[in-house]
């Protein structure tokens, strides 16, 4: 058993009092493994009132003063410590026999335009076999037809376009992703949360948030992460949605500037020695 130390700080300069709704709790499937609740701290304190979204995410809404303001939340995480699992066996299964709950991840949404790629989508891999081949084809391409770049970052940027302009960051790989899936049929949710270095040569690059996808193939969700395409240990969950417009980590309904960002994913040592 691994222990993993998570956690992250955000600093904002406010003009004014704004509400604002934070999720940056690990996500309920994840509580029981958690050393430590996880709980959302500001500075200044002020009243937060926790809810479930309607995916059943964890959020806090809030009201944050004029001037400086920083979230922050940390755990210790206690974690398998072994590399993403894979599946290749899983299959696809048809629509009518999808459970209801999933046929909503095979609709278009924000961020991924069904409608205006699935032409393209059974043109490149309409041919593969379905299921995790299918799949596998899917992230295989984004991940090499994407070049990634913190330059190209935008927060308006759709799957389309990320097919188009062919850059982007971890969030348009995995739209771009989605959007493909689901116009072959396949259900597909976006996914948020921590994902670690652990294990792989350094250099490490700086601490950051990562999305990857879910999809749905013979029975169960099964993790892919289009940006990287390749296993990692320690990838820890916090939300999961249609697409990033439905988990953003923090909604302000104002105007506010992010001054000061920091995330922490690293493993812990263990308890005795700690």
């Amino acid at each position: 058993m691994m222990r993993i130390l998570v956690g992250c700080e955000m600093t904002y300069d406010l003009p004014y009092a704004t509400p604002m709704i934070a999720t940056l709790n690990v996500h309920s499937s994840r509580v029981s493994d958690l050393e430590r609740p996880d709980y959302l701290v500001t500075t200044p304190s002020v009243p937060i009132e926790g809810y479930r979204d309607t995916f059943g995410n964890w959020c806090n809404r809030l009201v944050a003063p004029a001037g400086r303001f920083t979230l922050r939340t940390d755990t210790v995480v206690r974690d398998h410590g072994l590399w993403d699992p894979a599946d290749p066996s899983s299959t696809q299964w048809e629509v009518q026999d999808l459970p209801a709950d999933a046929l909503l991840f095979l609709l278009g949404s924000r961020y991924c335009e069904t409608d205006l790629l699935s032409d393209k989508a059974w043109e490149l891999f309409g041919t593969t076999e379905p299921g995790w081949a299918r799949v596998k084809a899917v992230v295989d391409y984004v991940h090499d037809h994407i070049t990634f770049g913190y330059q190209h970052s935008r927060p308006t940027r759709t799957a389309l376009q990320a097919f188009e302009e062919g850059h982007g960051v971890c969030r348009d790989y995995a739209h771009l992703a989605i959007a493909f899936c689901r116009c072959l049929n396949i259900p597909a949710r976006y996914c948020t949360g921590y994902v670690s270095d652990i294990g792989l040569p350094p250099p490490h690059a700086p601490g950051d948030f990562a999305a990857w996808m879910e999809v749905f193939l013979g029975g169960h969700w099964h993790m892919f992460d289009p940006r990287n395409n390749d296993p990692r240990i320690g990838r820890i969950l916090i939300a999961y949605g249609r697409d990033a417009s439905d988990v953003p980590l923090t909604l302000t309904f104002g105007p506010a500037a992010l001054v000061a960002f920091r995330v922490i994913t690293e493993e812990a040592p263990d308890a005795e020695a700690a």
